[in-house]
């Protein structure tokens, strides 16, 4: 209707729309029509106070022009200075500055331009830009089997738990200085008394930092986190796949024969780490099962199911608490519930897990390490030598 109506009754028929929408009427219809909100004011006004109103119209086109119909290089020149593309531009008055609103006002004007920051901010909306944290969705360069490593992986998963056989996710968690120090988040407190904690995060030599490297049972919801207080190894990592086994897995599956790993492509349980392997077939010989290794390809370990299965939820359940002791930690962990059911164990490991290593040729040698078909350097399995079961 807005275009058959003069300025008054437009003027007076938005008024009405705005009064009937109760409270925030007035912005929601200058959102919806782009009507400025003085103008619904003063149409409000005349509703309230008819003998108040003035008979004045003016004709189409009659009124203060628009600041980019007055000046009609200052969208040009604004996009030029926000443009993604135009990054780096060398003749860009603001190629190493904040790009907010007082800032590109200053840029324009210094053009030659009469505008403000509020004005500038009111035009950059009308554009369709907002304000936009970067996200992180570049992995680099992708393995030409990515998607294929992924539909294999998902093969065998699907297949160990149709046999009834133990499927985890393993991964260590970012480590965790130990004190009082600020973790993330907010906690509910009473109003103006904050957690006191240290302003600087230099660690503390005598608590040092927990190392969390969690085991996640895919078939049942089911999380185990050791907490460590030495290095992130190999050796580490397996110690506490052998402690969830002993504690949980033999127990939940008695009639294991094998059991299914999927693990990141790096770090201490990478595919390139011999003590990985090595270690692994100790825990296949004390164990009697089969293990099987599946690595997520190359920069994807975003993708691993430990990381928003259970570790989310870890982070949070300790926000805004500080983490002042590896005990606390502990019990923080295993306090993570989720309404799906996840439930999670933990325990602390004092053991010193010394870092360098060397694996040599002989001992890779002698494992049972069968390479699979398809990629033999992300998926293998390591079978038990009878000699030490």
């Amino acid at each position: 209707m807005l275009p058959y109506l003069n300025e008054r009754q437009r003027r007076l028929y938005l008024a009405v729309e705005a009064r009937g929408l109760g409270h925030g009427g007035v912005a929601r219809v200058a959102r919806a029509t782009g009507v400025s909100r003085p103008t619904i004011r003063q149409g409000l006004r005349e509703l309230a106070e008819p003998s108040a109103a003035s008979e004045r119209v003016r004709h189409p086109g009659g009124g203060r022009k628009k600041l980019t119909e007055r000046d009609p290089t200052l969208l040009r020149d604004l996009e030029a200075l926000v443009e993604p593309d135009s990054r780096g531009d060398p003749m860009s008055p603001l190629r190493w500055t904040c790009k907010s609103t007082r800032q590109l006002a200053a840029a324009l004007v210094g053009a030659g331009h009469r505008v403000s920051h509020t004005v500038v901010a009111e035009l950059l909306n009308q554009a369709g830009y907002s304000l936009q944290a970067p996200t992180k969705t570049l992995e680099g360069r992708q393995h030409p089997d990515r998607d294929a490593q992924f539909r294999y992986l998902n093969e065998q998963v699907k297949a160990s738990l149709e046999a009834g056989q133990p499927v985890v996710s393993v991964d260590a968690k970012k480590k965790e200085l130990v004190g009082t120090f600020k973790t993330g988040g907010r906690e509910w407190q009473p109003r103006g008394r904050p957690e006191r904690v240290n302003v600087h995060d230099f660690p503390d030599p005598h608590l040092g930092k927990a190392i969390p490297y969690g085991i996640y049972d895919v078939g049942r919801n089911t999380g185990w986190v050791t907490v460590g207080q030495d290095h992130d190894t190999a050796s580490f990592a397996v110690a506490s796949l052998r402690r969830w086994w002993q504690a949980v897995g033999s127990e939940a599956y008695p009639a294991a024969e094998r059991v299914l790993i999927c693990a990141d492509g790096g770090g201490s349980n990478g595919y390139r780490v011999r003590l990985w392997k090595v270690e692994l077939q100790r825990f296949a010989d004390q164990s009697g099962l089969a293990v099987t290794v599946c690595h997520l390809p190359p920069g994807t370990s975003k993708w691993n199911k430990i990381e928003h299965r259970l570790f989310a939820h870890i982070s949070m359940n300790w926000r805004g608490r500080p983490l002042v002791s590896h005990e606390v930690i502990v019990d923080l962990i295993g306090a993570t519930t989720t309404q799906v059911g996840l439930r999670v164990q933990a325990e602390l490991d004092a053991g010193q897990y010394p870092t360098k290593i060397k694996v040599s040729d002989e001992e890779m040698a002698s494992l049972r390490l069968t390479p699979h078909a398809f990629h033999g350097e992300w998926n293998y399995t390591l079978a038990p030598r009878a000699s030490d079961l």
